[in-house]
C-alpha cells in the first residue's frame, strides 16, 4: 500500500537509508542520519512536495519523494526524486509501485519534467528509472568520493 509519510514513519526510514549510508555509495552521506534529523527532513520536504511510503503490514518497505531540482524560480516546473527501498527487497515491485506513484504526484503538481542523480553503474536505480522511461543526460566523473574510491554520478531525465 502506498500512502504519504506519517512522522512516525522516520524511525524505519531513518533504518531503510541508513543501510545505504553504511555499506553502498547510493547516498553521498557518509554518516547515519538520527531519528530527529529524519523527522527534519519529513517535516521540511512535506512543506513543498510529496512523500510517500509504501507499506506492508504494518511495516514501511521503502519511500519515495519528490525535491526542489534546483532551489531557483526558473527551475519550478523540474524536480528531484529520491527512491529507497529496504534492502532486500528490490526488485519485489515495491520500487516500481513507488515510482508510479511519485511521479503520478508530480503530473498532479504540474511538473513538467524529473530529474535523478545516482550512482553509475547502480544497476538497481538505472533499470528502475529506465523503466519509466527517464534516460541518461549526463555523466559527471570522479564527482564524489566515499570509501575510499571515487564516484561517478549520472544524471537522468524524464520529460512529463
Amino acid at each position: 500500500m502506498i500512502r504519504p509519510v506519517r512522522i512516525s514513519d522516520a524511525p524505519a526510514i531513518r533504518d531503510i537509508y541508513n543501510y545505504y549510508v553504511r555499506f553502498t555509495c547510493v547516498t553521498a552521506e557518509e554518516e547515519d542520519v538520527t531519528v530527529s534529523e529524519m523527522e527534519r527532513r519529513i517535516t521540511e520536504v512535506t512543506k513543498k512536495f510529496p512523500w510517500l511510503v509504501n507499506v506492508e503490514g504494518d511495516e514501511v518497505i521503502g519511500y519515495a519523494y519528490l525535491n526542489h531540482y534546483i532551489a531557483r524560480s526558473a527551475y519550478r516546473f523540474a524536480v528531484s526524486d529520491s527512491i529507497y527501498v529496504k534492502h532486500g527487497l528490490t526488485g519485489n515491485d515495491a520500487g516500481s509501485q513507488l515510482m508510479a506513484a511519485i511521479l503520478d504526484e508530480a503530473r498532479k503538481m504540474g511538473k513538467h519534467s524529473v530529474m535523478a542523480l545516482m550512482e553509475r553503474g547502480n544497476e538497481a536505480s538505472e533499470a528502475l528509472h529506465g523503466k519509466f522511461g527517464f534516460r541518461e543526460i549526463g555523466h559527471l566523473k570522479e564527482a564524489g568520493f566515499k570509501f575510499n574510491r571515487c564516484i561517478d554520478v549520472s544524471y537522468w531525465q524524464l520529460i512529463l
